[in-house]
């Protein structure tokens, strides 16, 4: 019998995850992709696949990732944090900024 399509994506998530702590964020970031695909609404999934991106240095992907998941949660302070860590990263203080002072407001730490 086959699995349902969400088990699959629930599986491959978890499997991300186990990736991701164990320190292969690359291996990580290519479970998610498809997953991410597949329900660009999982805000779970796009933070992992962000952090993921983050910690491989991929730091364009990571901000775009980061980009949308402000879009689906404009109050998710981690969020806000990470992007603004990334743009840093990327040598955009300025911008950076704006969205440290945003977590700050919400109480990221």
């Amino acid at each position: 019998m086959t699995q349902p399509f969400e088990t699959d994506l629930h599986s491959e998530f978890l499997r991300a995850d186990l990736f991701f702590a164990m320190g292969q964020p690359v291996e990580a970031a290519r479970l998610l992709e498809p997953l991410v695909e597949a329900e660009p609404g999982n805000a779970a999934a796009l933070e992992l696949l962000a952090r993921s991106y983050f910690g491989s240095a991929q730091l364009r992907r990571a901000e775009a990732a980061l980009l949308r998941l402000v879009d689906l949660a404009p109050a998710n302070g981690y969020a806000r944090r990470a992007l603004a860590r990334t743009l840093e990263r990327q040598n955009r203080p300025a911008e950076a900024t704006v969205h440290h002072r945003l977590a700050d407001a919400l109480g990221a730490a």
